[in-house]
């Protein structure tokens, strides 16, 4: 039968609640990517149907796994085969330069940051606190803020917690226990929770007494963890849109028909 038939029987036959917005899509992408001849990139390699003329798939009477060959099967007499290696390696290649182009901008954004004074530092974590949703946020006078380089609110389910940063804005090494411990010192009493910025990274001792029981959590943020954030709230980058179709000729002759 058609992907629409199979899912109308499901639906007749009540053998499975769907919670999807679209469940006849679900049924057609499934079958799809288990369908012998169908080896696109995202297809599963248990195959438990073949598609019979355009439209219909026939459930094999074992299941079979792909080799991921070249597809040589004629799939249907109006929607010829292709093969898979040229488009495959091609897709590969793209997923391969996409993550070598985020780890260049990783690099040149965290370097970028390494070279800020560290005013402009404490002003630029202000900021990412601010788009991430902290609420008030200051940062201190440059001189006699004890360790406190800015405070503010951070909402947690109906209350608000004052929350502390200090931020290092280093070129090399690493932060060490004794400043955690330092802030920490600082914070207490006064704040809920303390967050610690660094352009570099934490040794294993400052990070084993981020969290201790009884003390005011320090959450951890350094170089790599800035830059997460920054792509994840699209601060200080800009996304490109780049549409990369892939191939699905068979879905082209899966349509609901009247005949």
């Amino acid at each position: 039968m058609t992907a629409d038939g199979a899912y109308q029987a499901i639906i007749d036959k009540n053998l499975y609640e769907f919670h999807a917005n679209n469940p006849a899509h679900v049924v057609r992408s499934q079958i799809r990517r288990h369908c012998e001849g169908l080896d696109f990139l995202s297809a599963a390699p248990t195959k438990h149907f073949k598609l019979v003329g355009e439209n219909r798939y026939w459930p094999l009477d074992q299941p079979s796994r792909s080799k991921r060959t070249p597809i040589r099967k004629k799939v249907a007499r109006r929607a010829p085969a292709r093969s898979k290696g040229p488009m495959a390696n091609s897709f590969k290649e793209l997923q391969f330069l996409y993550g070598r182009y985020i780890a260049e901008l990783k690099k040149k954004i965290i370097n970028d940051l390494k070279r800020l004074s560290p005013a402009a530092f404490e002003v630029f974590a202000k900021r990412l606190l601010d788009v991430y949703g902290f609420h008030e946020m200051k940062v201190t006078q440059v001189s006699g803020d004890g360790g406190i380089d800015g405070y503010g609110k951070l909402k947690v389910g109906l209350a608000y917690l004052n929350v502390a940063f200090q931020c290092k804005r280093w070129s090399k090494g690493n932060v060490q226990r004794p400043e955690v411990d330092k802030f920490r010192g600082a914070i207490q009493g006064d704040f809920e929770q303390g967050l610690f910025f660094t352009t570099t990274s934490f040794s294993e001792g400052a990070i084993e007494v981020s969290i201790k029981r009884g003390a005011v959590p320090i959450v951890l943020v350094d170089g790599e963890a800035i830059v997460d954030l920054m792509i994840e709230r699209n601060f200080g980058v800009q996304v490109e849109s780049l549409s990369i179709p892939s191939y699905a000729l068979d879905l082209a002759f899966d349509l609901p028909t009247n005949e």
